[in-house]
């Protein structure tokens, strides 16, 4: 489907180089090259995502500063890296599912809802809300378990403020001794509340992404009538944006998108991180349920508990977001068959 977005109200039309849909792309240079590109962008994200779990299974509130100080100081600047390798090796295959799920699903659900006579505006943010879920859905089969491993070395360390012993050597280590304990389930614990998590927030930023985009075309189709009303003698009332407006367009909206997500699901995502990060069952004692994680929570500090590491998780995930769509719109371009039809 193609975005075109202009203010209704005047006579602006903005043209928008087209959407690259699935059957478009080389599909081995998208794979290799996405592999590539987003382990760069996994790799600079890393420490706050690692800042934000530490901050999730803390006893008592810390800032996002205090908690990176606190790490580096007791730890070194490498605990900053804890349980990367293993984060990493489940990224890849993980955010190619996740892509292959995301751009099938959204062509499909974007030529089905148009052929209903839906509006366009209305069927693209239909189709990328379904393609976020379902995309979603697809990778926590891969990512549960890897960040199971990856939590867990996340939160392990000398310092007696960090929650959990170190005992793990590295992620093989974790996985061998997680597996023995509970077996398989282990490696899976908190898959379902993974799935109300990240399903949910998908849904809500590519949704969001999309209205996001539209509204911040919508006020540049004005902003441009307007410098037109002021200046103008030409009749032409088409725009063709340059290839950094559309980026600057494209991370802006993401990152208003990803700011929606963050606040809407963060406390599911610090139950998820507790679920998975406390040991399970060992000398017959269960790991606590998702009720029990919920009363701990809000015994230790009400519910404002349950938005512990928000700021790290709303940076997390705005950069995040950011990088991932301007990088994900690159590779998709790199990745066109035919680079002409894209003019």
């Amino acid at each position: 489907m193609n975005l075109s977005a202009a203010e209704e109200e005047s006579a602006q039309e903005i043209h928008i180089p087209a959407d690259i849909d699935w059957e478009m792309l080389d599909k081995s240079k998208f794979f290799l090259l996405g592999a590539a590109l987003f382990s760069g962008v996994s790799a600079t994200l890393y420490p706050v995502v690692l800042v934000k779990t530490r901050q999730q299974v803390a006893q008592a509130q810390l800032s996002g500063i205090r908690t990176t100080f606190s790490i580096v100081k007791h730890e070194g600047f490498r605990a900053l890296y804890r349980g990367f390798g293993t984060s990493l090796t489940g990224t890849i295959p993980a955010r190619a599912l996740y892509m292959a799920a995301l751009e099938v699903t959204k062509s499909n659900v974007g030529s089905a809802t148009l052929k209903l006579g839906v509006p366009e505006p209305t069927a693209a943010a239909i189709a990328n809300a379904v393609a976020g879920l379902s995309a979603a859905m697809a990778a926590q089969l891969v990512w549960t378990p890897i960040d199971v491993v990856s939590q867990r070395l996340m939160v392990q360390g000398s310092h007696p403020s960090c929650s959990s012993p170190c005992r793990y050597v590295n992620g093989i280590d974790a996985f061998r001794k997680i597996l023995n304990t509970d077996g398989p389930k282990g490696l899976y614990r908190g898959f379902g509340i993974s799935i109300l998590t990240y399903a949910p927030s998908n849904a809500v930023w590519w949704a969001s992404y999309s209205v996001a985009q539209r509204l911040v075309w919508g006020g540049i189709g004005c902003y441009y009538y307007k410098k037109d009303d002021e200046s103008n003698e030409n009749g032409s009332n088409m725009i063709r944006p340059d290839s950094k407006t559309v980026m600057a367009v494209q991370g802006v909206s993401a990152a208003m998108a990803g700011g929606v997500s963050a606040l809407i699901t963060m406390p599911l995502d610090t139950i998820k991180t507790r679920l998975q990060v406390l040991d399970g069952e060992e000398n017959g004692r269960r790991g606590p349920t998702i009720g029990q994680t919920v009363r701990n929570l809000v015994k230790e500090g009400g519910w404002l508990a349950c938005y512990r590491g928000l700021g790290p998780r709303w940076a997390s995930m705005s950069m995040s977001a950011t990088t991932m769509i301007t990088t994900y719109e690159f590779l998709k371009r790199l990745s066109a068959k035919n680079q002409e039809s894209l003019m």
